[in-house]
C-alpha cells in the first residue's frame, strides 16, 4: 500500500465479471468515489436540477443561490405562472442532498489537511510547536497551555458579567426616567384638573349669587337619574343626555345615516332607470343600462369602503352590516319596475273604470231628466 491506485483488469477477468483492485490511501479513495465520473446518479440528477456543474466545486453561496432562483419560480405561493409543488419538493430535495454532499467533502478535506499539518509538525523544529500563550504561565508547555485555557475562560467570565451590568444599570436609568417622567406628567394633569374645578366652581357661585338658578323649571323637585336604563351610572346617562339635548351625533351614528341615504340614492337611481326602459329592452336600451350599471358599480364600491368605517367604529356587533352588491340591487331594481308597472297599470284600468261610471251616471240623469221636461212642455201648452 505505497502508491496510487491500480486497476487490474484482463480479458479473463471481464469475461467472468470479476475485478482486482488494489489501493494505497483510503483517503484518497474516498475523494476519487467522492468527485467526478464516480458520483451517484441521484447526486448528479440533484446538481443538474439545481443548474450547478455536477463537480463538486460549487460554493455554498452558489448552492443557495440557485435554490432561491428555483424556489421564486416553483414554490406555490410564489403566485409565479410556473409555481409547481411537486418540482418544488424535488428542488427542496435536491438542495438537502448537495448541501450534505459539500458538508461530507468539506469533513474530508479537513481530516486531510489535519494530517498534513501532524506530518509537518512532525517535521519542523521543536521550539516552534508551541505558541507563546501570550506570556501567561509557566512550567511545561502542557501546564502553560492549560494556564493559559483558564485565563481565557476567566476573562471570558468577567466580560459576560460587565456586560449584565451594564445593561442592568442602562434598564434601570431608562425605567427610572420613564417613572420621573409618567411622575411629572400626573402631577401637571392634577395641577390642570384642579384649576378647572376650581373654575367651574367659582362660576357656579357667581351663577348662584346672581340668582341665575332661582327660575329653573325643576326648582325644588327630584332629579330623574334613572328614567332610561336604571343599570346605567348615572354620570354617564347625564352625561349623554346632555349630549343629545346639544344636537351632539358620534361618528358611527353619522356614518350610519350617510350609508343609508347614500344607499337610498343608488335604488333610486336604479329603479328610475330601469322603470323607463322597456321590458325586453331592445339593444340600444340594454346598452344604456349596462352604462348604468357600470357607473353604479362604482358608487356601491365607495359605499363598500363607508361600509367598512362603519363596522370599525359601531360599538355593537350586531349593528355591524354587510357589504352592498351589484347583482342584488340589480334584481331589486328589476323587480321594483315591473311592480311600478303594473301599479300604473292597475292605475289607468281603475281611472278607466271610473270614468266609465261617470258616464253612465250622467246618462242615467239625462234620461230621468227628460220626462219632467216633456210633461212639463205639455201642461204650459194645454
Amino acid at each position: 500500500m505505497t502508491c496510487t491506485v491500480h486497476l487490474l483488469l484482463s480479458l479473463s477477468s471481464l469475461h467472468h465479471g470479476r475485478l482486482l483492485l488494489v489501493l494505497s490511501r483510503p483517503a484518497l479513495l474516498v475523494r476519487w468515489f467522492s468527485f467526478g465520473p464516480h458520483m451517484s446518479r441521484s447526486l448528479q440528477e440533484s446538481y443538474r436540477l439545481l443548474q450547478l456543474p455536477d463537480d463538486g466545486l460549487s460554493s455554498p453561496a452558489r448552492v443557495k443561490e440557485a435554490y432561491l432562483r428555483l424556489a421564486k419560480l416553483y414554490h406555490p405561493d410564489s403566485g409565479a405562472v410556473t409555481a409547481d409543488a411537486a418540482l418544488f419538493a424535488r428542488v427542496e430535495e435536491a438542495y438537502r442532498a448537495v448541501l450534505a454532499h459539500q458538508s461530507r467533502v468539506q469533513q474530508l478535506d479537513g481530516g486531510k489537511e489535519a494530517d498534513d499539518e501532524e506530518k509537518s509538525r512532525g517535521t519542523a523544529l521543536q521550539h516552534r510547536q508551541y505558541l507563546s500563550y501570550e506570556g501567561v504561565g509557566s512550567g511545561t508547555p502542557s501546564q502553560r497551555e492549560r494556564q493559559y485555557r483558564q485565563v481565557r475562560v476567566d476573562r471570558a467570565s468577567e466580560q459576560v458579567l460587565n456586560y449584565r451590568q451594564r445593561e442592568h444599570e442602562r434598564a434601570a436609568a431608562a425605567e427610572g426616567a420613564l417613572v420621573e417622567r409618567d411622575m411629572r406628567q400626573r402631577s401637571r394633569k392634577i395641577k390642570i384638573t384642579q384649576a378647572v374645578e376650581r373654575l367651574v366652581e367659582d362660576l357656579i357661585q357667581e351663577s348662584m349669587a346672581r340668582g341665575d338658578f332661582r327660575n329653573l323649571s325643576g326648582a325644588g323637585k327630584p332629579l330623574i337619574k334613572f328614567q332610561h336604563n336604571p343599570y346605567a351610572d348615572p354620570m354617564t346617562h347625564n352625561l349623554n343626555r346632555i349630549l343629545i339635548d346639544n344636537g351632539y351625533q358620534p361618528p358611527w351614528v353619522v356614518t350610519q345615516r350617510d350609508i343609508r341615504e347614500a344607499a337610498a340614492r343608488i335604488r333610486t337611481r336604479l329603479l328610475e332607470g330601469r322603470a323607463r326602459l322597456g321590458d325586453p329592452m331592445s339593444p340600444a336600451e340594454r346598452s344604456q343600462w349596462e352604462q348604468l350599471c357600470a357607473s353604479v358599480e362604482e358608487e356601491l364600491l365607495k359605499l363598500n369602503k363607508m361600509v367598512d368605517n362603519y363596522n370599525l367604529i359601531v360599538p355593537m356587533l350586531s349593528m355591524q352590516m354587510v357589504h352592498f352588491s351589484l347583482s342584488r340591487e340589480v334584481d331589486r331594481a328589476v323587480k321594483g319596475a315591473r311592480q311600478r308597472r303594473l301599479d300604473q297599470q292597475r292605475e289607468r284600468e281603475e281611472e278607466r273604470a271610473r270614468r266609465k261610471e261617470e258616464r253612465k251616471r250622467a246618462n242615467a240623469q239625462t234620461r230621468s231628466s227628460r220626462p219632467g221636461l216633456v210633461s212639463w212642455v205639455q201642461r204650459l201648452i194645454g
